[in-house]
């Protein structure tokens, strides 16, 4: 069994002067030779990580505090602490520091030399100690001018601290305090103020213990309302005593617990209400003060934690019907602060409070708390929900699971007895108070969101030999959860069009690119209602209609090949008079040229023919054709394609490929009216593929029809551009096209294979050669 003697959590003092927890582990003392002396390490019990290297430094302050507890600053502004699972352990590395300082162990407190000048060391050392004035009077202000000259210099604060502790010094000066109130003495008062601030300044925990004692603290805190710099006193202790009111939701039957919720409570309060904002200097002087409330708290929650019949008493009245709701408020309110304070608590011990929460049935009792109309009370509840996703996603998917089984088994029974159940799920009640949230801020719906996201999170879901959380919890959602999940969502396609964003959600769909996502539309037929509300919008230029083509268009562009399919095959009679852009018979296009190449699997033969060579040119740009080639990533090629030269680079892939292929489609049928000539290049042991392009002469090299190439649909720029209305770039079904490959010595298409190297070298110097058109439409 590990050793727990040693075993610390480690904390860092953050600039809020808030204690944060830097992890778990074992504590040992030894020599480390890069630091050059003995030194304090922390390996993490996770995974033996290092989480603290620190020097014990002979001149460092090092305070034990609590018995389990030692603080210290390694510099300015950063603070360490070391709070240990056991007393004993504690004490271990205790003796250890003071061994390397040379102070005896039983002090509580080492510390640092390093602001005091030589002079004042030697005159602080050969004094055996500080002498106080009498607790008189007429000697408030020769001990408040003592206290303010002694916090400068860290020996005198020492010897300052320890004269108090000896004499009963404190206590005396609280006798005086209620003199001076009785006789009136502003002057004394405001002596007691500054001087009951100092010893707040000298950071030592037995001062602060004598202070925050049942019989001193109210007078404490009575010496600080007199501030000299106010015209008036404070009335702190009005109201502590009459209007902050202590009420026990729950009896508390422990009476050292009891003590210690006061004493918290009013510390905090001195802290954050009393006490002057402290500067600079006085803000490293606190930090003991921020530990006293940190642990305090730590202990309450142990506390609490132990007393089963509290817990007990507890959720039994949460859950009650009986409860007011008044006090169930305040139940709500307790839990949740109580709550806030396990946060303090080390890893180990707040795996215990939480699971002793879940036995004590947290789970349900919040799930009646949801259920309920008091906003205030959900809101609450909502925090508490939150700690418990936060710390342990999977305790709560693991309940939610059982309870959806016990539903379903007392379903079946009253099914059978024809009752209908009622019951909802706790994680339909987070979704329904997401959705009709009625903050305009939708603050609470924000936060449930964030909730709802981390329990559907993939990610922080456990696989284990036996099971896999991610599929039962995602099974089990989407079995009983998103149905109202997306209750909105079909709310707004139950009219005849998409209504507030439901186009926009299903564009976001799309943009997936999902297989899966693509077959439950397909499967649904979910682009009936879109096509419908097209067809519905008729010839009006608005933002549905450009945002329903804008989806078309993305498909059409993107080749999603499952999407293009089922729209042409299902909507195609209803769009195929769309012709003010190009989207529709795009689509269409793609379409044709999947089932080609489905039919005729020669074409991607001869595509794979194509990508594996290139074309030659003459002499003066075979090398630009080179580096053009081999710069060219196969991947970056579409299905079809065949490597251009920059210049023809410049032009729309779709724009050039558009026109040659209604020309091959018209061309079919109209033979005679365009003259046709059919290209064939032998290759040697090879089908000979035809290129059937029409001739016309020229003298420069072009790829043309009858809108120019600068205009062409689609094109940045062009008035044919998807979803400009009118479109000059659109041609009407009766209206030929003509597009020409030429040269100035005439028409040359041959291709050049790297097996057939012989060849190459015999007719390099013969032939000049000219690369195709990208997306040249192929025939055998």
């Amino acid at each position: 069994m590990t050793d727990t003697r040693r075993r610390v959590k480690v904390y860092t003092l953050n600039e809020d002067r808030q204690w944060d927890d830097r992890g778990t582990g074992h504590v040992s003392s030894g020599y480390v030779e890069r630091l050059k002396g003995m030194s304090l390490l922390v390996r993490a019990e996770s995974d033996g990580s290092l989480l603290l290297e620190s020097k014990i430094n002979p001149n460092t302050a090092y305070q034990k505090q609590q018995d389990t507890l030692i603080v210290w600053s390694e510099a300015e502004n950063y603070d360490l602490a070391l709070s240990f699972q056991e007393k004993a352990g504690c004490d271990e590395i205790w003796e250890k520091i003071c061994q390397v300082q040379g102070k005896d162990p039983s002090v509580d407190i080492t510390q640092d030399l390093v602001d005091e000048s030589e002079e004042e060391r030697f005159d602080d050392m050969s004094s055996p100690g500080l002498e106080l004035p009498s607790c008189e009077l007429s000697r408030l202000e020769e001990i408040a001018e003592l206290v303010a000259s002694s916090l400068p210099s860290p020996l005198r604060r020492e010897k300052l601290a320890l004269a108090l502790e000896n004499e009963g010094y404190i206590k005396k000066l609280l006798e005086l305090f209620h003199v001076c109130e009785d006789l009136e003495n502003i002057e004394g008062l405001h002596h007691l103020y500054e001087i009951i601030k100092g010893i707040f300044l000298l950071n030592r925990t037995a001062l602060f213990e004598v202070m925050f004692s049942e019989e001193c603290i109210m007078d404490v805190i009575g010496c600080l309302e007199y501030d000299p710099a106010l015209s008036q006193p404070r009335k702190h202790r009005e109201f502590l005593t009459k209007t902050a009111k202590f009420k026990e939701v729950i009896p508390i039957s422990d009476p050292e617990l009891k003590q210690k919720i006061h004493q918290t409570y009013r510390v905090q309060y001195i802290q954050d209400m009393v006490l002057p904002t402290p500067s600079v200097f006085e803000e490293n002087m606190l930090s003991t003060l921020h530990s006293f409330i940190f642990f305090n708290k730590v202990e309450i929650v142990g506390m609490l934690q132990e007393d089963e019949k509290f817990l007990t008493d507890l959720f039994a009245q949460l859950t009650d019907e009986a409860t007011d709701e008044e006090k169930r408020q305040e139940l709500v309110n307790f839990l949740k602060e109580f709550c806030a304070f396990s946060q303090t608590l080390q890893p180990q011990n707040r795996d215990a409070f939480f699971k002793t929460l879940s036995n004590m049935g947290i789970l349900p009792a919040l799930e009646v708390i949801l259920g309920m109309d008091d906003t205030q009370v959900r809101s609450a509840a909502t925090d508490i929900f939150s700690y418990l996703v936060e710390y342990n996603p999977s305790m709560v998917r693991e309940f939610v699971m059982q309870e959806a089984q016990q539903n379903d088994d007392v379903s079946k029974k009253l099914t059978e007895q024809k009752i209908t159940s009622k019951d909802i799920l706790l994680i339909n009640l987070i979704i329904e108070h997401m959705i009709c949230d009625t903050d305009p801020e939708l603050g609470g719906a924000v936060q449930l969101m964030g909730l709802l996201r981390t329990l559907v999170d993939p990610e922080n879901m456990l696989a284990t030999a036996n099971k896999t959380e991610k599929t039962e919890f995602l099974g089990f959602f989407y079995k009983h959860c998103m149905h109202v999940l997306t209750a909105p969502l079909l709310a707004n396609t139950t009219e005849d069009k998409p209504s507030k964003g439901a186009l926009r959600f299903k564009r976001k769909i799309i943009g997936l690119k999902d297989e899966f996502y693509n077959r439950y539309i397909m499967k649904s037929f979910l682009f009936e209602p879109v096509v419908k509300a097209f067809l519905n919008n008729g010839s009006r230029y608005n933002l549905m209609n450009s945002a329903i083509i804008e989806m078309f268009e993305f498909i059409r562009v993107e080749d999603i090949k499952s999407l293009t399919a089922h729209v042409i095959e299902n909507y195609w009679k209803a769009l195929e008079d769309v012709d003010y852009v190009q989207t529709f018979k795009g689509l269409k296009l793609r379409f044709e040229q999947q089932r080609e190449r489905q039919d005729n699997p020669k074409l991607d033969s001869m595509r794979s023919i194509l990508r594996n060579h290139r074309y030659r040119r003459d002499a003066r740009t075979l090398e630009d054709e080179e580096e053009m080639w081999f710069n060219t990533d196969e991947d970056d090629l579409e299905d079809g394609e065949a490597v251009v030269s920059p210049s023809d680079k410049t032009k729309n892939d779709d724009d050039i490929m558009d026109p040659i292929s209604k020309f091959m489609e018209r061309k079919k049928l109209k033979e005679s009216e365009e003259k046709e000539v059919l290209l064939k290049t032998n290759l040697s042991g090879r089908q000979s593929p035809s290129f059937k392009l029409s001739l016309s002469s020229g003298t420069k090299t072009n790829l043309t029809s009858q809108s120019s190439a600068t205009n062409m649909p689609g094109s940045p720029g062009s008035p044919g551009s998807p979803g400009s209305p009118g479109s000059p770039g659109s041609v009407p079904k009766n209206t030929s096209q003509t597009a020409a490959i030429t040269t100035k010595g005439g028409l040359v298409g041959l291709v050049d294979y790297p097996d057939d190297d012989e060849d190459d070298d015999e007719d390099e110097d013969k032939e000049e050669t000219l690369p195709l058109s990208k997306k040249a439409k192929f025939e055998s």
